[in-house]
């Protein structure tokens, strides 16, 4: 007798028998999944404003996936298709042997991309592991250069380690590296520009990210520390020259080669450009959700599908391919509206 699935918020069962055989992951709306974002943990060694609460309550270990969960679920996309495997967390180098998982998806047939975001702190001891594993691109979240701001938005961050942990991974010698900023109004807005220079003199490329609505976070007001991504725009072009460019690294981003440095400047705006029509991707959490949707609670559960038919590759990519029937048009964020969506940012997968 196979266990039933234990009850989660927004868990949809998928059946097993669906008129749904297709190789690839095409959705009711004719996008085509190429693109899968796959957290291993929701631990995180800072407790930013914009992603968790200052007291958070993990998931309990048991109910991770296991390392060799996580590559199993990869096989599985890589099978259907998929091309780009980017690894999240929480800050995902905090997991235990992260780096063995690194590799075995990095050595999957049919991948071309195996991409990785993280906080930077434990860069310095692990860039060069990642890019042995076959990490070809890092995202590394910097939200200020001040270290007193730094430290109120991470409320446990050491800029210094981040800031170590960047020249590390230039010095491992990764194909791109990128600064991901999100900008809250009176936090850091005042710091876009200086955030641009920063990441041209090292030759990155960064992104600008609105925050999105993910979790209720204490007495931290999203309304009133929502900065467009057209005030950014707005407050660089006084220093910049903003070229607008088709060029594309797989994601949400839109961007803007800066004309003074030749490095690009992306924006990530769910709320003011709703990116949603060329969606490509779905997200994986750590405990094994298939979210079909950042902003919705569509989700199908894939470590149910594993533990109930251990080895069984084609019982896994069928409820793959069937969970493409319920990912939905778009997201809804909403500023205003109560209630949120209740998962947390670490726990979606950054």
């Amino acid at each position: 007798m196979n266990p039933v699935p234990e009850t989660r918020p927004g868990l949809l069962a998928v059946p097993d028998k669906m008129p749904y055989t297709q190789s690839m992951l095409i959705d009711r709306f004719g996008r085509h999944v190429t693109y899968v974002r796959i957290s291993v943990t929701d631990r995180c060694d800072f407790r930013c404003v914009y992603c968790m609460a200052e007291d958070m309550v993990f998931v309990p270990r048991a109910q991770l996936l296991t390392l060799e969960e996580l590559a199993i679920i990869a096989q599985a996309f890589t099978e259907l298709g998929v091309t780009k495997i980017r690894i999240t967390g929480g800050e995902p180098l905090v997991r235990r042997n992260v780096i063995k998982l690194f590799r075995d998806i990095g050595q999957l047939s049919g991948l071309i991309e195996l991409v990785t975001t993280t906080n930077g702190s434990q860069l310095p001891r692990m860039a060069r592991d990642l890019k042995d594993a076959g990490v070809r691109r890092i995202n590394i979240s910097l939200d200020s250069l001040d270290p007193d701001k730094f430290r109120r938005i991470t409320r446990v961050g050491d800029l210094n380690k981040v800031l170590a942990g960047i020249d590390a991974a230039i010095d491992a010698g990764f194909e791109l590296i990128k600064i991901n900023a999100v900008v809250l109004k009176n936090r850091n807005h005042d710091e876009v520009a200086d955030l641009v220079r920063f990441a041209s003199g090292k030759g990155m490329d960064i992104s600008f990210i609105e925050e999105m609505p993910l979790g209720v976070i204490g007495d931290h007001d999203r309304a009133e520390a929502y900065y467009s991504s057209d005030q950014i725009r707005t407050e660089l072009e006084k220093t910049f020259t903003l070229i607008p460019t088709t060029e594309s690294t797989g994601g949400p981003a839109r961007y803007y080669r800066i004309q003074e440095t030749g490095t690009r400047v992306g924006f990530i705006s769910p709320h003011s450009h709703n990116f949603c029509e060329s969606c490509n991707r779905v997200r994986l959490t750590c405990e094994g959700r298939l979210l079909l949707c950042l902003g919705q609670e569509h989700s199908v559960d894939l470590r149910h599908v594993v533990r109930a038919h251990p080895g069984n590759m084609e019982k896994l990519k069928q409820a793959i391919r069937n969970s493409m029937m319920i990912k939905p048009k778009g997201h809804d964020f909403n500023l205003q509206a109560k209630p949120v969506i209740l998962r947390y940012m670490n726990v979606t997968g950054g």
